[in-house]
């Protein structure tokens, strides 16, 4: 029996500043209450969105307990890590970094011909048998993303299945839906999520009808759904709608979270910072 999702509540992005003082539009991030889990923080980026006095990123820090998706809209970010990887994520790539025991990378964005850089940033806990994995990466082009045409609805599959196509990112222990999502002016779209799954959308688009009872959201809002099994979704009928769905399995485990860390214990993220102040914080 179908059960619909509902709007629990939604949350309006406040401005941060991060790294060498990029401004993002953050919806939430780490908390030991959790309430997201296993999603730990999105933030929203948009270099040229105040403008920046100089465009800025993520020089060199550490991570560790966590995994951290980078989706990119425009403009490019280099990335390189103490492991030796290097890369470029570009329009419509995704990277789906797990930091594991520990990793140290820097993140540095390039512009558009146009002079943008736009995109999201995700992290996604790790349970606690993960938290000392041996970090990786899974690196996506915009090509090998499927992307499935519907009356009016167009996904891009990052993770997860929809509609009969598989997301490229693999093997991820919160078994995690990652839908870039756009629907035409007045087009529906309806989709099955598990229950007991946490189901979050982030509106960066126009506006829709979200949930059944339908309430209306319009971009930049980040929405939280109530439990169910089955989720409903309208653009508005003047205006197309964009929005990133993200769906996954909470591990119903302490968090504890410190700046780049998210461990399940305050002496896990003590020797974190030992291990740091030690160099063996990179195994």
């Amino acid at each position: 029996m179908d059960q619909p999702r509902t709007i629990a509540y939604l949350i309006t992005p406040t401005m941060v500043s991060e790294g060498a003082g990029v401004r993002l539009q953050r919806s939430f991030g780490p908390s030991r209450a959790n309430p997201l889990d296993p999603f730990l923080l999105f933030d929203h980026f948009a270099f040229n969105e105040p403008i920046e006095e100089a465009l800025v990123g993520f020089p060199t820090h550490p991570h560790r307990g966590i995994e951290t998706v980078t989706y990119m809209l425009e403009g490019e970010v280099q990335h390189k890590d103490s492991l030796g990887n290097t890369g470029l994520i570009e329009p419509g790539d995704v990277q789906w970094m797990t930091a594991g025991g520990g990793i140290m990378h820097e993140e540095m964005p390039r512009p558009s011909p146009e002079g943008k850089v736009r995109g999201f940033q995700l992290w996604v806990n790790l349970p606690a048998s993960l938290k000392m994995s041996a970090p990786r990466y899974q690196e996506v082009k915009a090509a090998s993303i499927p992307t499935v045409d519907l009356a009016g609805v167009r996904l891009r599959v990052v993770a997860g299945d929809a509609v009969g196509a598989s997301g490229p990112v693999t093997e991820i222990a919160a078994s995690p839906l990652y839908l870039d999502v756009q629907i035409e002016a007045g087009a529906s779209f309806n989709h099955s999520i598990p229950e007991g799954h946490t189901a979050i959308a982030y509106v960066f688009e126009g506006q829709g009808l979200f949930g059944d009872p339908a309430q209306e959201v319009s971009a930049f809002t980040m929405i939280v759904f109530s439990d169910g099994n089955d989720l409903s979704v309208r653009a508005a009928p003047d205006a197309p709608l964009r929005f990133m769905l993200m769906v996954g399995a909470p591990f119903k485990e302490p968090a504890v979270p410190y700046g780049p860390f998210v461990m399940n214990t305050d002496e896990e993220i003590r020797q974190a910072l030992a291990d740091l102040r030690n160099g063996t914080f990179v195994k």
